[in-house]
């Protein structure tokens, strides 16, 4: 389990590709406190650390994982979001994430607002996930709150903190991103589904 609060940024070393999974290396300032098989959410994604050497660290997507996500799409250089997994006792800042993305969507708008910034994202409707305005969201592993709700869009507002602390500085029109909806709200969408 994860908050969605992001702890830092990692950076892509390498990535190498293994029959049909893909072995990402990240340089990262946490990797001294990283231990093998340890879960870590990367832009939301739980990867288990495979390998580390040094500052950096190793983990494997498997092509489930790559299909469901915007992994495909990272390259050497670029910044991801990490978390580690929270520790029973502490306090709940962002909701809870479990790091399984329910689906990519696709940034279609990013607005200034005197010191914020508000970003509109799309995403497909017929895979059933929704939001709701005041609902928790997580949009690369980072814990949101939506803003404006439609059918197959939603918008959040980022803080300065937010956009200077995580991957968002980098988000614009096009940018594909990882989305895991609100658990509770998957149950009560899954619970209505089987009534019907």
């Amino acid at each position: 389990m994860f908050t969605g609060i992001i702890e830092t940024l990692g950076r892509i070393k390498s990535i190498e590709k293994e029959q049909e999974n893909v072995h990402f290396t990240i340089t990262s300032s946490i990797t001294s406190e990283l231990k093998i098989d340890q879960s870590v959410a990367h832009n939301g994604v739980c990867l288990t650390v495979v390998a580390i050497e040094n500052d950096n660290y190793t983990v494997t997507a498997i092509k489930e994982t790559l299909d469901k996500t915007n992994l495909g799409t990272w390259k050497e250089g670029d910044a991801v979001n990490l978390e580690r997994a929270m520790k029973l006792g502490d306090r709940l800042d962002g909701h809870i994430v479990q790091g399984h993305v329910d689906q990519i969507g696709t940034c279609v708008d990013v607005k200034e607002a005197n010191g914020s910034w508000y970003y509109t994202f799309k995403y497909d409707v017929t895979l059933n996930n929704i939001t709701i305005e005041k609902g928790s969201i997580t949009v690369n592993g980072v814990s949101l709150t939506v803003v404006n709700s439609k059918l197959n869009e939603f918008s959040v507002a980022i803080i300065p903190y937010t956009y200077e602390h995580t991957n968002f500085h980098s988000i614009k029109e096009g940018t594909v991103i990882n989305l895991e909806f609100d658990v509770i709200g998957k149950y009560v969408s899954r619970l209505n589904e089987l009534r019907k």
